[in-house]
């Protein structure tokens, strides 16, 4: 993927802190996960929104798939954010 360099304004203890922890060369690549998390997030809750608008409500089995499917998520990215390679669960 390409790459452009961009300007943004963090606060200052939150930016030190992470590049306390990840080291200088590691910083935008934080910063970069960190973003791709959020716009999947919201791109999550656009799609939950949509979807409770056409159809209504959850039944409970349907939430509780879909709590079953968040955990997976949160494990892919903490495997992947932690240098192991994500694996699907088996179903």
């Amino acid at each position: 993927m390409a790459t452009k360099k961009y300007t943004v304004t963090l606060p200052e203890e939150l930016a030190e802190e992470i590049r306390s922890e990840v080291g200088p060369g590691a910083f935008s690549a934080y910063v970069t996960r960190a973003i791709e998390r959020q716009r999947e997030h919201d791109r999550l809750g656009e799609l939950v929104a949509r979807l409770l608008e056409e159809d209504g409500p959850l039944t409970e089995e349907e939430e509780a798939a879909a709590d079953q499917e968040m955990r997976e998520i949160e494990r892919w990215f903490e495997a992947r954010e932690s240098g192991h390679r994500p694996q699907a669960d088996a179903a």
